[in-house]
């Protein structure tokens, strides 16, 4: 990722009232690039985009990607340079209770999305932001790589599989006849994780407010292995593949995984068990005993593709990405300004980023 090839860029974020939509604001923002936010009003109370004051570093626009003339005329007259499409309803379990909006919202919103761009008549990259568990799952020991059967079985992981068809067709149908234009490349990221993630039935808001309150966390699958990592090294993957896309439209206009370490895939009983350490709570967690819908067991990416392409990472371990995660909730609690909260830990980010290389 090159600092200077951001500034002055026009980017049209969807989602940017979210969780990561907060981090990718603030991180554009101190990057120069001028941001145009659409989404829903902030997801959850409390929440990183008002706690952060995200809207005094973008421009703030409330809308749903299900409408497909509010999405089309914002992103129309903003005429952007770089399309990051984060918007998601994002909850396995939700999408078991509501699998309608679900797909409304990753399928058709996606859709949305993709042909308002087609009206542009500039040079565009665009992103769009699935998810892991996009792969059939058939509970392999190695890393799904990009060119893996897409599946899904949840309605969240399938509609996301599904969201990747719709923009491969956009892709093949609409914007690979259009002389390198518009470039249109998929992300692909493991677990998220980091400061001022608040989703309701998550992990980590859940095992922050257990341990912040001395209590262990229940768990509904313990043992279950996922590919954790930091919110940075995530939107560092979607960075450098906008600016790969942008410079070459064609090369880049592909799949793409940005997941950990082989190392880094532990079970989500490891991930409770280290962030109480810091809390101090002896009993970390404990099995819920009741039924549930269906999840995976073990879910890994391979990452080999991004690192050989794109010159791409992770830059934080996964103790470190749980340790700077305790940090900033233990800060936050604390009375801490959030927005320097995250600033600070970006520059940080940036600065083991530039060692590392």
């Amino acid at each position: 990722m090159t600092p200077e090839f951001w500034r002055g860029k026009k980017v049209f974020l969807t989602g940017h009232t979210g969780f990561k939509g907060s981090w990718l604001s603030l991180w554009l923002a101190r990057l120069g690039a001028e941001v145009r936010g659409f989404a829903l009003p902030p997801p959850t109370q409390p929440s990183l985009f008002a706690l952060a004051k995200i809207d005094a570093v973008v421009t703030s626009s409330i809308g749903d990607i299900r409408d497909q003339t509010k999405i089309a005329d914002e992103l129309i007259a903003f005429a952007p340079d770089i399309v990051l499409h984060l918007a998601a309803q994002s909850v396995v379990l939700r999408s078991y209770e509501d699998p309608l909006e679900t797909y409304a919202t990753n399928v058709m919103g996606t859709a949305n999305v993709l042909n308002a761009v087609r009206s542009l008549t500039k040079r565009c990259a665009v992103v769009n932001v699935t998810t892991d568990k996009v792969y059939e799952n058939l509970a392999w020991v190695w890393g799904y790589r990009e060119t893996d059967r897409l599946g899904g079985r949840d309605p969240y992981s399938n509609s996301k599989a599904c969201a990747e068809l719709v923009a491969r067709s956009f892709r093949e149908s609409f914007f690979s006849n259009q002389n390198g234009q518009i470039g249109l490349a998929s992300a692909r990221a493991g677990n998220v994780i980091g400061g001022g993630d608040w989703t309701p039935r998550q992990l980590i808001p859940e095992t922050i407010a257990a341990l912040s309150q001395g209590r262990a966390v229940v768990l509904r699958h313990p043992e279950a292995i996922r590919p954790w990592q930091h919110v940075l090294d995530c939107l560092s993957g979607y960075l450098s593949l906008a600016e790969a896309l942008y410079n070459d439209t064609r090369r880049f206009a592909d799949d793409w995984n940005f997941g950990p370490a082989d190392a880094d895939m532990q079970p989500v009983s490891y991930v409770v068990e280290s962030l109480a350490k810091h809390w101090h709570v002896a009993r970390s967690w404990e099995r819920d005993p009741g039924t549930h819908p269906h999840e995976e067991m073990e879910l890994r990416l391979n990452s080999q593709k991004a690192a050989r392409e794109l010159r791409w990472s992770p830059v934080l371990t996964l103790d470190s990405a749980l340790e700077w995660t305790a940090n900033w909730f233990k800060s936050s609690a604390n009375g801490s300004n959030v927005r320097e909260l995250c600033e600070e830990q970006i520059e940080s980010y940036l600065e083991k980023a530039q060692s590392k290389n």
